[in-house]
């Protein structure tokens, strides 16, 4: 058997090895996209920097109870930039099947330390799920700051997911809310000094976004008080915070403006996790996103129980038909395709993932500037659809493969900012609130 020669395996294998570092930036949207998902028209900068809040509960350390520690937080941080730069990647990990964790890359097209556009721009608390890091939601935080938003994303260093004792439970448990609180004040404080890229942040105009077990931590940072019996489920370390506790109010993050909750956990009936009449106390417009078939935290109970729960505040609940709980990560780098349980974070068994993320992107983006920045015309995107996307007919729409976007209503029920046949598979549902 004759030898290739090494320069011809070279050049056959180069695809392959270009395939990784050609990947999309996940906040570009594909040619299909809705029109809202599109980046906005800000150039992206983004920074990193730690932050210390001193005695702190750990769950994770200490014998008989949770040992007192310096809880360091790393922070990445999208915002606004004043020129365009070179696109960074960012570099992560998630742990794998065996705890160990499988590093891999996410391009971006934020410039590393750019300088801030002039102006502020409301502040947005990005929280990510159990065992998550920010890298895996820079798509949402880089779209949001090319649309004017300042976006900072805590590191929660979490413990393995597949770490199965009572401690590593209670270390998410606890840990989201108070971090987020503590995330939320030390940023207004930061900001009324005009500290570092603080200095851009508008506090005035608050928004929290979380993910999964993030959604946990940005409900109860948004109002919903705990439930008592989250006290024992998390070391007693949440005791003085749950409801009618002496410090519960020092959860609630200070002049909120929108909360968004994608897949949040909570809602469920396998954990107690907030009072019956709590969730109707969170006040501030919300939008929740789901899968109608997430066995990991539940859609029915589970995510539209919280929905509907949420009696006193006009909310959303924006539902992906047949999909599951993997909505808001990017899509599985080449890192994470060679084994279940690393393609399992990522990838949904039904939706392109790619499709996934435009989509939230578009009503992300709709949301938060009618109900933040007090954009008006944005609600054509929101309100008065069908709620059965299938549903929507554009009669005046040119014929064959139109890229052109659905003007609404009345020229079009088919929702607003989509393209012809791709507003399919989906709901969206909304409560006045009282």
């Amino acid at each position: 058997m004759s030898k290739v020669p090494l320069p011809l395996l070279l050049l056959a294998a180069a695809p392959l090895l270009l395939a990784g570092a050609m990947q999309q930036a996940p906040a570009i949207p594909p040619p299909d996209g809705p029109e809202l998902a599109a980046l906005g028209s800000h150039p992206i900068g983004v920074t990193t920097l730690k932050i210390v809040q001193k005695g702190q509960f750990d769950p994770l350390q200490g014998k008989d109870r949770p040992a007192s520690v310096d809880r360091r937080l790393d922070l990445t941080v999208w915002y606004p930039a004043e020129a365009e730069g070179p696109g960074t990647s960012y570099r992560t990990a998630l742990p794998g099947e065996d705890g160990r964790d499988v590093p891999f890359t996410v391009p971006g097209v934020a410039t590393r330390d750019g300088r801030a556009a002039k102006g502020r721009f409301p502040l947005v608390i990005l929280a990510h799920g159990y065992s998550n890091t920010p890298e895996v939601l820079s798509w949402l935080g880089e779209n949001l700051a090319s649309k004017g938003y300042l976006v900072v994303a805590p590191a929660f260093r979490d413990p393995p997911i597949n770490i199965r004792t009572a401690a590593a439970r209670a270390a998410p448990l606890s840990r989201r809310p108070l971090d987020i609180a503590f995330v939320a004040a030390e940023a207004g404080r930061r900001a009324e000094r005009r500290e570092g890229i603080f200095a851009a942040a508008d506090v005035s105009r608050t928004v929290l976004i979380g993910y999964s077990m993030g959604g946990y931590g940005v409900l109860t940072a948004a109002g919903a008080a705990l439930d008592p019996s989250m006290a024992g489920a998390t070391r007693d370390i949440l005791k003085p915070y749950v409801s009618g506790a002496p410090r519960a109010g020092e959860l609630k993050v200070r002049n909120l403006k929108a909360v968004v909750a994608i897949a949040p956990a909570g809602g469920a009936q396998n954990l107690r996790v907030w009072t019956d009449r709590s969730v109707s106390d969170i006040a501030a417009p919300t939008l929740y996103i789901a899968g109608s078939q997430d066995r990991v935290v539940g859609y029915d109970p589970g995510v539209r129980s919280l929905f509907e729960k949420q009696a006193r505040a006009p909310r959303y609940l924006l539902t992906f038909r047949e999909a599951g709980h993997s909505l808001a990560l990017v899509g599985a780098p080449p890192e994470a395709r060679s084994r279940f349980w690393d393609f399992e974070w990522f990838e949904d068994a039904v939706w392109r993932k790619d499709r996934l993320i435009a989509v939230q992107s578009h009503f992300i983006t709709a949301f938060l500037d009618r109900y933040v920045k007090g954009e008006g015309a944005k609600s054509a995107y929101l309100d008065g659809l069908v709620v059965n996307s299938n549903e929507g007919t554009w009669p005046e729409a040119p014929g064959g493969r139109h890229a052109g976007f659905s003007p609404g209503a009345p020229e079009a029920s088919l929702w607003k900012g989509f393209q012809p046949n791709k507003a399919a598979g989906m709901s969206l549902e909304f409560r006045p609130g009282s």
